[in-house]
């Protein structure tokens, strides 16, 4: 049949179905997040009205300066994301587009993301209290309450860790771990200290450098990450355990020894 047409003719029937294909393009929704950067929150003070870490047990240190961990935050696991946002996050070095799965489980209901959030974010406060006083060799008798409102998820584990070991020991000789400084990061924390990926790396140090950080620590396996749009004013620190954040950290209060830097 199409033979038999004028091309004028046949080139509109051809367009027929490639505008209603364009059309379920623009407007049907696409299994993709919109993300930007998030809160931060500094770990050493309050949030909402909390304590982010109460220690019982074991005498506290007055500290100074902040260790503020970081956020990423996205469209709801139930929003409809279309072509014209995701095209316009896509050119933006403050959004990020990202595939839903990789930012809520698979097939689950709004209500059973937020659990599963919060369970990670559980997890993940007892994890790094097991990591922080293990490291400091102290776990008899003391007690870490964490607290931190409306964030959930495993990756401020590192940050939480950090700020328990700056309260109870500081740098180990009277000074803060961060020198003053205002100091953010990422990671997940196994109990044997061990730093984990996180994703959202490149947004989370826009928001670090936005709320006054002047250091990221970040996972050794984002560094390139980071690296790709990275604020002016911001140092980037990897690292890979908790004994070498604390170290790096200390190097960098006292100004002796070598820092690593991606």
């Amino acid at each position: 049949m199409l033979s038999r047409l004028t091309r004028p003719k046949a080139v509109a029937v051809c367009a027929v179905p490639v505008v209603a294909l364009l059309a379920v393009a623009v407007f049907a929704p696409l299994p993709f997040s919109l993300t930007q950067p998030g809160m931060t929150a500094n770990v050493l003070g309050e949030n909402k009205g909390d304590s982010v870490i109460t220690i019982t047990g074991a005498a506290t240190r007055k500290t100074s300066g902040q260790l503020r961990m970081t956020t990423i935050e996205a469209t709801g696991p139930d929003a409809s994301v279309h072509l014209g946002d995701v095209l316009d996050a896509w050119f933006r070095t403050d959004k990020a587009v990202m595939p839903r799965d990789s930012v809520y489980p698979s097939g689950d209901s709004v209500k059973e993301i937020e659990q599963h959030n919060a369970d990670q974010m559980k997890e993940s406060q007892d994890t790094a209290s097991e990591a922080a006083l293990s490291y400091l060799g102290e776990k008899d008798d003391v007690k870490v309450t964490l607290r931190l409102a409306d964030v959930g998820g495993p990756s401020a584990g590192l940050l939480f860790s950090l700020g328990i070991v700056d309260k109870l020991d500081g740098d180990g000789s009277g000074g803060d771990l961060t020198g003053g400084r205002t100091i953010a990061g990422t990671g997940t924390i196994d109990a044997d200290g061990s730093v984990g990926a996180v994703g959202g790396v490149a947004l989370k140090t826009q928001a670090a450098r936005r709320d006054g950080a002047t250091v990221f620590l970040v996972p050794k396996a984002e560094c390139s990450d980071a690296k790709a749009e990275l604020p002016k004013g911001l140092r980037l620190v990897p690292v890979t355990t908790l004994k070498g954040a604390v170290e790096s950290l200390v190097a960098l209060e006292k100004g002796t020894g070598s820092v690593p830097s991606c």
